[in-house]
């Protein structure tokens, strides 16, 4: 327990202090929140973390003494509590590595040298926890999220470029179906062929165990199987033990390094692809997030507007879509979700304008 080394502390020390103790309570909270929701070894990682903040919380408590009293604690941690308790999925470990990250303990002189360090390896500790949910996220999800940009930024840029022709609301909003339907069975198209074909790739790359079911009508004498080890990257003399092992002159599998990478099966196989996904979830995810994503810019001539009254409203409705998707790729990234949502904004509504004036000057110059 640290000794309260402001005797007389000032009132803008007992605001920072109760609002670090609230904040110190509710990230203990958050992680047995989530640890409610895990087990094993991750359950109790979480815990431990949990057994951190209220060592951090009676620091806190220790220095405040008889002027702790109950504050709220930030509104991000507030939100975090919440998501915790209700959902506890990827996006809580992902904003709570952003906090552990953002803390102020390195500067301030009232924090231990020790909280300050301990902050540090929370924020490593949390992205280690959420590794494993972006890796679950990551095929699908990419998918997800690039098909959604796509649409809004696609089928934006080309509402854009038609109606600044002058020509009818009709035709625009004809042209924002075809090219909704058209980019979302291309995604889908594109994104199946890219995730079977990257799975078929790794699958044809990796060893197989046929030099298990052939061992025994091999000739000793010319030993292809030493070949087969040469080409993994084996020694000769490892290929060549190896080799000996497989035709069943040693009882033991001496040195199970050797077999690089053994040949993997069933739900092994479907871990290690897990990461890209399957062929049909990223297709099935990029038609439905690239339409949902192009819909968005004809809704206005959906419901019977036109003109730039029509076009601005699409570009209300595309700028807050496309600072929803960057936030969520930021949160999910660790990394600034208002930062990652502008340059979103920044590069859809940037490629929308081009055509935009392109447009323009077509119908300007009745091209």
């Amino acid at each position: 327990m640290t000794d309260n080394p402001h005797p007389t502390p000032t009132p803008a020390q007992l605001r920072r202090w109760r609002k670090y103790l609230a904040d110190e309570i509710a990230e203990g909270a958050i992680y047995r929140e989530l640890a409610t929701r895990r087990t094993g070894q991750e359950r109790q990682v979480l815990l431990g973390l949990a057994e951190a903040e209220e060592r951090h919380e009676a620091h806190w408590r220790n220095l405040l003494g008889e002027h702790a009293k109950d504050t709220r604690p930030s509104l991000q941690r507030t939100f975090l509590r919440f998501l915790a308790r209700n959902f506890g999925s990827v996006f809580v470990l992902a904003l709570a590595q952003r906090a552990e990250g953002d803390s102020p303990y390195a500067k301030d002189s009232d924090a231990t040298a020790q909280m300050a360090a301990d902050e540090q390896v929370h924020e490593e500790v949390v992205r280690a926890l959420a590794t494993a949910g972006r890796a679950r996220l990551a095929g699908n999800f990419r998918a997800a999220v690039f098909g959604a940009n796509d649409g809004l930024v696609s089928n934006f840029a080309l509402v854009l470029g038609i109606g600044a022709t002058g020509v009818a609301s009709s035709f625009v909003l004809f042209s924002g179906i075809a090219g909704l339907l058209a980019g979302a069975l291309s995604m889908a198209a594109g994104e199946y062929v890219s995730v079977r074909s990257q799975r078929e790739l790794l699958t044809a790359s990796r060893p197989t165990q046929i030099t298990l079911s052939v061992a025994p009508n091999l000739d000793l004498q010319a030993n292809e199987l030493v070949l087969i080890y040469k080409a993994r990257g084996m020694s000769d003399e490892a290929a060549e033990h190896r080799a000996a092992e497989r035709m069943g002159l040693f009882a033991c599998d001496c040195d199970p390094s050797l077999s690089l990478q053994p040949e993997l099966h069933g739900e092994e196989l479907e871990r290690e692809h897990e990461e890209l996904g399957s062929a049909g979830g990223a297709a099935t995810s990029s038609f439905l997030f690239f339409a949902s994503g192009a819909l968005i810019p004809i809704l206005p001539f959906i419901f019977g507007m036109s003109g730039l009254p029509a076009i601005l409203l699409a570009a209300g409705l595309v700028g807050a879509a496309l600072l929803f998707t960057g936030g969520v790729v930021g949160l999910l990234s660790g990394a600034s979700p208002i930062k990652r949502g502008l340059r979103q904004l920044t590069i859809g509504w940037g490629a929308a304008a081009v055509t935009y004036c392109l447009g323009l000057l077509f119908g300007a110059t009745g091209i």
